[in-house]
């Protein structure tokens, strides 16, 4: 027989199973993939988000409101120590994610300036699947900040990043980069 107080923990437990599923399931849809502007470009061969690089990372980005996310599985070919994810890689991971902030964000290209990294928690190459998220935090004039963070499968964030970017006029980057704009899926 149900007490009062056993009925308010399973119905507590079924909110907070809900929720849970729900919060996922919607989380998922937001995600909207952003398409890479120079995939099939002659040349083109980024270690992190080219998909024709044998050795690349092969990253895929996604727009979540004002956040960049990409979603990797390390292996121990990426290992540094035992198990244990490079921080080259990480840094890798870091500023490329930021750098397709700028180009989604911003509709521009450019270069990293200054890249500041906090290795907070190991990561390991056996722990699955990683989430690299970054978004815009200040602009000023033709420099943009950008704050990253790499979250392990179990939700740690293990590395912080920011990265300060020199972001190039719009004409620049179409000659020197070969880049006119960057969308998103089902984007007209």
């Amino acid at each position: 027989m149900l007490t009062k107080q056993k009925t308010g923990t399973v119905f507590c437990l079924i909110i907070v199973i809900f929720t849970q599923y729900f919060c996922t399931n919607v989380y998922k849809m937001n995600l909207r993939k952003i398409i890479n502007p120079w995939e099939g470009m002659e040349g083109y061969n980024c270690i992190g988000c080219s998909p024709d690089n044998p050795v690349g990372l092969h990253l895929c980005f996604f727009e979540d409101g004002d956040d960049i996310v990409s979603r990797w599985n390390p292996t121990d070919q990426h290992s540094g120590w035992v198990h244990t994810l490079h921080g080259g890689i990480q840094a890798l991971i870091l500023d490329e994610i930021c750098g397709w902030v700028m180009t989604r964000k911003l509709q521009t290209g450019g270069v990293t300036s200054k890249m500041e990294i906090r290795y907070k928690h190991s990561i390991k190459t056996t722990g699955g699947e990683i989430e690299a998220r970054a978004h815009i935090r200040e602009m000023r004039r033709n420099i943009a900040i950008i704050d990253a963070t790499l979250v392990d499968s179990n939700g740690v964030v293990c590395t912080e990043a920011t990265c300060t970017y020199f972001t190039f006029p719009k004409e620049k980057a179409q000659e020197e980069l070969n880049f006119v704009e960057c969308k998103v899926e089902g984007e007209e």
